[in-house]
Order: structure tokens, then C-alpha cells, then sequence
């Protein structure tokens, strides 16, 4: 069996940049999970189903990306709960994944999340797509260094701080490598992966 890595994309969807992303994946027959947030979903509709459309996996990422530790617990179980529900009535599918907010695990949010049917998933090598570090040149070092069995975070929204701009300069750089050298893309609900 071929060796495997599992692409993730968070923070959106975003009507700019999801859907440009989205095309680079197409492209180059490539999968992965999207970790929307909620009120994203609602706002931009069209672009989380055209996600689930086109056979991603879908992870909630909360209903507003507030940070995890500045919230009252029943705030934050609320958080997991609406993010689950808003890409549940947009996409019209359960999800099966939850990546709190900047990584930062929170025991009432993973408890709520598996209340949900969803298992947490953080990552073992991020992009560093954002803020200061989220350079093209920068970005495409980090990710030359993916490796099997790694679960990769990058970012499709924008948001403040992120580079989705940047991101989409190296990620067909990406793709082509992890095809080339026989790696393949994971996606967590359908196993989609690429044919070497």
C-alpha cells in the first residue's frame, strides 16, 4: 500500500480563496480536509458545498473561532455544538472531525466534540502560512519537509493574519512532489487518494 499523507485546510470557506484552492487539489487529483468554521459556512454557503461537493472531508472548527482559553466552558461547549450544526445544515452531511481554534485542545470542547460524533485532530507540521513567517519562499521550505504519515496544516481563509495568497504560490509544488516521489493525499472520510 502506497505511503500516505493527510492534507488540511482551515479557517474558511472563503468566497476568495477556497474555491482557488479547490481547483489546485482538482488539478492535480488531490484530497483533503477542509476545518470550517460556522459562521463562515452560513455566510459563504456555496463555497462549503462546493467543498463537500467535490468530495472533501469536513471538520468543524467551531462557530467563531474564538480562542478556546478565553471562553466559559459553556461557552465553549456551545462553540463545538453551533459549528457542528451550522456545516451539518449548509452541507447537508455529518462531520466527523473537530480542530479547536489555533490548536489550543480544551477538555470540555474535546469531551462536546465527541458528544458530537467527532473525533479531535490537530497536525504534526503546519505550513506557518500566516503572520510574519507566512512568505512564499518561507512556506514552501517548511512543506518541502512533509512526510509520510503526516498530517499537514495550512489555511484557506484568510482571516487577519493568514497568506492563502502565498500558500497557493507552492502548493502545486506540493502536490507534484508527493504524486512524484508516490505519496498520496488522505482524506479522512472517503479515502480518496491519488492514483501513482
Amino acid at each position: 500500500m502506497a505511503e500516505l499523507v493527510h492534507l488540511t485546510f482551515d479557517d474558511g470557506p472563503d468566497p476568495r480563496w477556497t474555491p482557488r484552492v479547490l481547483e489546485v487539489l482538482a488539478l492535480h487529483g488531490a484530497t483533503a480536509t477542509f476545518f470550517m468554521v460556522g459562521r463562515q459556512a452560513l455566510a459563504h454557503p456555496e463555497v462549503a458545498r462546493a467543498v463537500a461537493a467535490a468530495g472533501h472531508g469536513l471538520g468543524n472548527h467551531s462557530f467563531s473561532h474564538c480562542h478556546p482559553w478565553r471562553m466559559r466552558e459553556e461557552h465553549a461547549r456551545r462553540e463545538v455544538q453551533d459549528g457542528a450544526r451550522a456545516l451539518e445544515d449548509v452541507c447537508g452531511r455529518a462531520v466527523s472531525w473537530f480542530r479547536p481554534p489555533f490548536g489550543r485542545a480544551r477538555a470540555c470542547m474535546t469531551s462536546e466534540a465527541t458528544l458530537c460524533g467527532q473525533a479531535q485532530l490537530l497536525w504534526d507540521r503546519s505550513a506557518i502560512d500566516w503572520g510574519p513567517l507566512g512568505r512564499s519562499t518561507w512556506i514552501a521550505r517548511r512543506l518541502a519537509r512533509v512526510r509520510p504519515g503526516e498530517i499537514v496544516l495550512m489555511h484557506d481563509g484568510a482571516g487577519r493574519h493568514n497568506h492563502p495568497d502565498q500558500l497557493l504560490q507552492v502548493l502545486p509544488g506540493l502536490l507534484r512532489r508527493l504524486r512524484d516521489t508516490g505519496v498520496r493525499t488522505l482524506e479522512s472520510a472517503t479515502k480518496t487518494v491519488f492514483t501513482p
